[in-house]
């Protein structure tokens, strides 16, 4: 558990930083504890979210968010997105009460991928061959050892639809965004948060400090005598020696999603770049 700092009374304002990749860097146990402390305790008057992230994990991404939402229901709620706020990142400031960034900063990529690696070609050019013996017939849909058939595609896109469905819902409900002009902007495209403004996913263009005081204001605070606190969570020696998370060993990483992540497959809230090289490395 993470240890919360004595402030001074009725003036405190918790700050919790999403920094990474959602079910990576940030993993979803631990920030719900966080984000549970502060919406319990009297000694917060407000949150104020900082995220840096691509997103990750569409059950994470939906576990924070309603850690979140219980936040919100007891007291003010500000994220504020530095450099990037995407697709699962997106999502969890959907779960605040303002939304303020950098003028150029990036939100949206409001979206759900599917993503693993058929290596099929790959096992027949080493000689290795899959045995696979299954009671249903879909059993070994998503198996890495072979490509998938008409019909599993077609499963496939009706649960990525069904996904991408909760996450639309959760834009429209948090921003108060029309049907329609929602699905407008649920292509999984990048804005710039200037833009994201002028289409609703942004409320104000101000800076980490603006930001600050905006939560302060809505919580009653008077101009001045807010006192913020940094709450992270503990980080294990392994971590603090290497540097990285405690539940990833060196050299454990694939192109910035871990090897057994990937070769199961899974639903992400996840800005696809992010593949490539995630911000936990």
């Amino acid at each position: 558990m993470p240890l919360i700092p004595k402030l001074g009374r009725g003036r405190g304002i918790a700050v919790v930083e999403v920094y990474g990749t959602i079910g990576g860097r940030v993993r979803e146990s631990v920030y719900a504890r966080l984000f549970s402390d502060v919406a319990t305790s009297k000694r917060y008057r407000a949150l104020l979210l900082d995220i840096q992230s691509p997103g990750g994990s569409a059950a994470g991404s939906e576990l924070l968010y309603y850690s979140l939402k219980k936040v919100a229901a007891q007291k003010p709620v500000v994220a504020h997105i530095r450099n990037l706020g995407a697709s699962g990142g997106y999502y969890l400031a959907c779960a605040a009460n303002r939304v303020t960034a950098l003028p150029t900063s990036l939100v949206g990529s409001i979206g759900v991928i599917y993503a693993r690696p058929i290596l099929e070609q790959l096992l027949a050019k080493a000689g290795v061959e899959f045995s696979v013996v299954k009671g249903g017939r879909l059993k070994d849909m998503g198996g890495f050892w072979r490509g998938p058939t008409e019909e599993e595609s077609e499963k496939l896109q009706e649960l990525i639809g069904e996904v991408y469905e909760n996450f639309l819902s959760v834009v429209k409900d948090g921003r108060s965004l029309p049907d329609e002009q929602a699905r407008e902007l649920a292509t999984g495209e990048l804005f710039t948060a200037r833009r994201g403004r002028e289409l609703g996913l942004v409320d104000d263009l101000i800076d980490f400090e603006q930001s600050l005081q905006l939560a302060a204001q809505l919580a009653g605070i008077e101009s001045g005598k807010a006192r913020p606190r940094w709450l992270r969570p503990r980080r294990a020696l392994s971590e603090k020696l290497t540097g990285r998370p405690a539940n990833r060993a060196i050299g454990a990483n694939l192109l910035g999603v871990d090897l057994q992540r990937l070769l199961n497959g899974g639903l992400y809230y996840l800005e696809p770049s992010a593949l490539l090289g995630s911000l936990d490395d």
